[in-house]
């Protein structure tokens, strides 16, 4: 670092350090009203306004005006007493993340006649007034009356997110967050555990521009409140059984077989010796066999040889399956797909936990201590190995979060926040365990057959695994100095410990795997760190909200560069620079009505490039056999990394018109603007003996342009409806940071022009529509509509390359869940059903570059060969059942309330 650097990085903390501290990332809302005599009109001062059952409340000013801050997200009901006026009740006062509640009160005066209090029923407005951005609040009450079972399933459904990229951003852009502490794992940006649906109080997703508070995201945020215990024991567990019924066997192999899904969770909280300290736990078990299964025709350890398969007439050839040998026929080949046991190939497993544990030593504190772990194994369909299923890799992850806070209220205007987070991430990806174990076979029995065939014995090769281990620190303070200022401020410092060790079995030497010094085997421990800080005021006037900030973002990379790039496994290195950012942000809400708003945002978002990317290929070592070595599984052969990396960079423009209709409808409409630069991309080197070799730097550029539009009918008279429509351009000069590398393999120019992105989605709609009584039944369906992502187009018969210049078939889908409540002795009980994809449709979610099709190619025309040279015809290896979405999925289950 050097000394301006050194400088304006003391200068800053010096700065924030003598600043009131505030980084509460969206845990919390707030309430204001006004208290009003209801004969006269006059404000009423002094009249005591609670949240019942709580010890949150406040008293108006002379002003009759009250607020009351740091609520957490829910349903409340809201008490107002006052002297010689009858007692007056607001229930089903529902408060969201970072957003203002207002309920106002007019006062009746007590009577001998009337002396009793007054019981009102908030309705939740369909237009939030100070919404300077486009999100989304989803409660706990809707996730469980649709089906949807996870959280990332939660976040596709809102507007402007399509297949986790959201506004067409790449998908590593968007901050996941568990009551306003990250859960980015910063290797590969995706979120590191997910929190169960049954975990939820309440969800936020915004996809538009973000205030300060948050950073490390240029695309969007999802902000997770769990739940907390209460005063009161209450619990719920649920279990399913589920099958996926097809009639698509000719795609999906096996599919008519009985492909269990099995589904165990619960949840039950509540008081621990007193109600000054409350638990809630959950826990959830699921397995899912998957429908993409292979036919165990062989074993890895088949040694068949290229000999066996290279006779040009098809009865003479010979193989070796399950350690048998075999003369080739036609008849033989069926029998052996047919009827070789089924192997699961894209099966999953997942445990998952959650407890959380809330003190109150006084009314003015809280402790809470929070402990987040999910454990999971899978596997991902490799359509070469369909006949070979266990040569495939095996993917296994583990992560946790423990999270300490201390919550301190100075006054009903002022409270006082402390953190600590440990957060820890395991991945492992391998054939089997253990690189001794006997079962591991040389790589050439990989390449035993031909063209347009399976494998015929073998396993992939690679061993890699990895850890990221994170450390937060944050103190906040925030404070309502005025009426219409909410002051925010804050600062927050991570620090990262991140190992990696890949490499290549190697089973015929003793040690089993290449020396550190060469490209077959990798490995780095690094200890990066991360400080924040910023500013934020929310003003909140009659005509007028703000929300305005600025953040500042600090990163030390802790990596070397080389000296010279021309030999950069033996040059010289230097410690890498770190980075610095300043990013400004403001939004504006306008109401126009008494039911609608108008708001305008703009803000500069930073992003440090996933870690991948600075650390990939530690050691630098370029290989010359690049035809012969296969690459790491996580990495592009030959491509290094960069700890110079300088942040990502997007500027987002927004406007967005909010209008209700009546008491029951609610539209809204939002145009936004995303011009995007320094995003990671390779540039091409040579070295002194004239290979080629890829580094990662900021290269790649984008823009977005694209509308939304949402339609809402409240829950009335047993009906609910939600419709969403997005209209989005999203192009860049690369969807794959390693485009340029790749085209330097291939031979090909580099694109020097934008093109729609791989996720561009021109048009997308959701519609969802809930119809019953949540205490009696309840019908749900989902319906989802898109139009095709672009493929390259390629053929034999013209050569051009034209990247991105087809179109994908369109895709929709309809998810259906009913569910019948009743009472069994002292439970609560609900059957429910869910069926996904309802008619079956094969969504074709990836084609054949020359045709533009799942169902076929038109390699057979230009192969010589009618019969490829292994176990398979050429119909059988073209039909790709992971070019297609999930077959038809049903699940019937019982859910126990008490």
């Amino acid at each position: 670092m050097d000394f301006l650097q050194k400088k304006t990085y003391l200068l800053f903390l010096l700065f924030i350090y003598l600043f009131p501290f505030y980084l509460h990332a969206g845990t919390t809302g707030k309430i204001v009203g006004t208290v009003t005599d209801k004969s006269s009109g006059e404000p009423l001062a002094g009249v005591n306004v609670i949240i019942d059952g709580t010890s949150m409340g406040a008293a108006t000013d002379l002003d009759g005006t009250y607020y009351i801050i740091g609520v957490k997200p829910g349903k409340y009901t809201l008490v107002a007493m006052y002297v010689s006026y009858r007692e007056m009740r607001v229930s089903n006062v529902e408060v969201n993340i970072d957003k203002t509640t207002r309920i106002d009160f007019e006062m009746e005066t007590e009577t001998l006649e009337l002396s009793e209090s007054i019981d009102v029923v908030a309705e939740r407005p369909l237009i939030k007034r100070d919404l300077t951005s486009t999100e989304s609040i989803v409660d706990r009450e809707l996730i469980e009356v649709l089906p949807l079972e996870n959280l990332n399933a939660v976040v596709n459904l809102q507007a402007g997110v399509i297949e986790g990229h959201f506004r067409g951003g790449r998908s590593d852009e968007v901050l996941y967050m568990v009551n306003g502490i990250s859960m980015n794992d910063v290797y590969s940006g995706d979120y590191g555990l997910e929190v169960e649906n049954n975990s939820i109080q309440e969800l936020n997703v915004i996809s538009g521009t973000f205030n300060a508070e948050y950073g490390r995201a240029m695309s969007g945020v999802v902000n997770v409140v769990t739940r907390d215990g209460g005063k009161e024991f209450e619990g719920n567990i649920s279990g399913y059984v589920g099958d996926y019924l097809s009639t698509n066997d000719d795609v999906f192999w096996h599919v008519t077989d009985f492909n269990p899904v099995t589904n165990l969770q619960g949840s039950i909280s509540g008081p621990i010796l007193s109600d000054n300290l409350t638990f809630f736990l959950s826990g959830r078990y699921h397995y899912d066999s998957g429908w993409l299964y292979g036919s165990e025709a062989f074993l890895p350890t088949d040694s068949t040889g290229n000999e066996g398969w290279s006779d040009d007439d098809p009865s003479k050839r010979y193989f070796m399956s399950h350690g048998k040998w075999y003369q080739y026929s036609e008849e033989l080949a069926d029998e052996l797909i047919t009827n070789s046991d089924p192997v699961a190939m894209n099966n999953s497993m997942r445990y998952t936990g959650n407890l959380k544990l809330a003190y109150r030593p006084a009314t003015l504190d809280k402790i809470t201590l929070e402990g987040i772990y999910q454990n999971q194994e899978w596997n991902q369909y490799d359509h070469d190995f369909r006949l070979d299923p266990d040569g495939q890799y095996n993917f296994l992850q583990w992560s946790g979060t423990a999270n300490l806070s201390w919550n301190h209220i100075f006054s009903n205007s002022t409270f006082f926040d402390a953190y600590y987070s440990y957060f820890y991430t395991s991945y492992q990806q391998y054939v089997y365990e253990n690189l001794y174990d006997p079962r591991y076979v040389v790589k050439e029995r990989l390449q035993d057959t031909g063209s347009f065939a399976f494998v015929s014995g073998g396993q992939n090769m690679w061993q890699f695994n990895r850890s990221t281990t994170t450390h937060l620190f944050k103190a906040d303070l925030t404070s309502q100095v005025s009426y219409n200022h909410l002051l925010k401020a804050g600062a927050e410092y991570r620090n990262h410990r991140l190992w990696m060790h890949e490499y290549e079995v190697i089973p015929q030497i003793p040690e089993r795997m290449a020396p550190l010094t060469s490209f077959q085997n990798n490995q780095y421990t690094h200890h990066p760190f991360e400080f924040s800080a910023y500013v934020q005021d929310k003003m909140e006037f009659e005509d007028l909200v703000v929300n305005a900030g600025i953040r500042y973002d600090y990163f030390e990379p802790d990596g070397y560069i080389p000296l010279d790039f021309t030999d950069p496994a033996n040059s010289p290195k230097r410690k890498a620079d770190p980075s610095q950012q300043i990013s400004p942000r403001i939004g504006l809400a306008y109401p126009i009505s008494a039911s609608g708003a108008l708001h305008v945002s703009y803000g500069h978002f930073f992003q440090t490039p996933v870690f991948f990317f600075l650390y990939t290929n530690p050691q630098f070592n370029i290989d010359a056999l690049q035809s012969t070595v296969a690459p790491p599984p996580q990495s592009v052969k030959n491509v290094v990394g960069n700890a110079e990396l300088k942040p990502q960079q997007t500027t987002i423009y927004e406007i967005g018109l909010q209008q209700q209709l009546g008491t029951t409808y609610g539209i809204s409409l939002t145009v936004y603007f995303k011009d995007i630069r320094n995003l990671v991309g390779t540039e091409i080197l040579e070295t002194i003996n004239s290979i080629q070799y890829g580094r990662y730097i900021n290269r790649d550029y984008g823009y977005v342009r694209g509308i939304t539009f949402t339609f809402e009918r409240r829950f009335v008279d047993g009906i609910a409806a939600n419709i969403d429509y997005t209209y989005q351009i999203s192009k860049g000069n690369a969807s794959d940071p390693n485009n340029a590398f790749l085209d330097a393999e291939s031979n090909r120019e580099t694109e020097k022009v934008v093109v729609p992105l791989d996720w561009d989605r021109r048009h997308q709609l959701n519609a969802s529509i809930n119809i019953g009584q949540p205490k009696n039944y309840v019908v749900s369906i989902i319906g989802r509509f898109g139009t095709g992502f672009p493929y390259t187009t390629q053929s034999r018969v013209i050569q051009p390359y034209v990247e991105n210049g087809g179109r994908k078939p369109n895709q929709f889908t309809v998810d259906v869940y009913f569910t019948k409540n009743f009472s069994l002795g002292s439970f609560d009980t609900g059957l429910f059903l869910r069926i996904y994809n309802l008619f079956d449709r094969l969504n074709e979610i990836d084609v054949y570059n020359d045709t533009g099709r799942a169902t076929y190619s038109l390699d057979p025309i230009y192969t010589a060969e009618e019969q490829p040279r292994g176990l398979n015809t050429m119909d059988q290896y073209l039909a790709r059942p992971q070019f297609y979405s999930s077959a038809r999925l049903v699940q019937l289950g019982l859910e126990f309330n008490f």
